[in-house]
């Protein structure tokens, strides 16, 4: 079983409790757990847990490339159950040896003081973003059921204004410039009634873009 918590493109988090439920779920089934936690650190409201409070059996996937702001570093670690180190390092050693000595050089400096408080201050700006644009896009009429505990997107229900949720971005795009993704990128519940919101750029854009969406949508 492939899990992420948090996700893309919901943003939310399995609770300990539930990871625990699952995790002897699919040991009980022979089965094998993974679970991706690329999106720990950029959380708000609550901490993340890890599945790896709960199992010692199950694989942790993570990266450098979201809280540690590294993406394209293609630098990032697998936490795997001892009996299968083995087979991992041999896996490993076939795909990429190691990571760049530049990428690692830069991991290491992710660690420093003074990183690590830009980072959170980096963290809590992702928050105010998503504290204005979730009530702000459903004051717009889209449907958003709960708030996003981590990562930086909102995945939103826009039934109200489209059946095909990727004509509708491809418009939005085209007639004011806001980019949005349909649901189509994200799986088959429901693909053509959503779109995911993304708050990577700054307030102010981002409340151009919401002034911009109200106009195109009252037409």
């Amino acid at each position: 079983m492939l899990l992420a918590s948090p996700s893309n493109p919901t943003g939310t988090l399995i609770d300990q409790r539930t990871l625990a439920a699952i995790a002897r779920f699919v040991e009980s089934r022979g089965g094998k757990l993974i679970v991706d936690e690329i999106y720990h650190g950029l959380v708000y409201d609550t901490g993340a847990p890890t599945v790896l409070a709960v199992s010692d059996q199950a694989f942790v996937v993570n990266s450098f490339s979201k809280y540690f702001n590294m993406t394209g570093w293609r630098l990032g670690w697998v936490v795997a159950p001892e009996s299968h180190i083995r087979a991992a390092d041999v896996l490993q050693q076939n795909l990429f040896i190691a990571a760049s000595t530049p990428a690692q050089y830069a991991a290491l400096a992710a660690f420093l003081p003074e990183t690590l408080a830009i980072l959170e201050a980096r963290r809590q700006e992702f928050q105010r973003r998503r504290d204005y644009l979730l009530p702000a896009l459903r004051e717009l009429g889209f449907d958003i059921p709960c708030t996003p505990q981590g990562a930086f997107y909102l995945y939103a229900n826009c039934a109200r204004f489209t059946a095909d949720s990727q004509a509708f971005a491809l418009d939005v795009l085209e007639q004011t410039g806001v980019a949005i993704t349909p649901g189509l990128d994200f799986g088959a519940h429901a693909p053509e009634k959503h779109v995911r919101f993304a708050y990577t750029t700054s307030l102010d854009k981002l409340r151009e873009g919401v002034r911009r969406l109200q106009a195109f949508l009252a037409h």
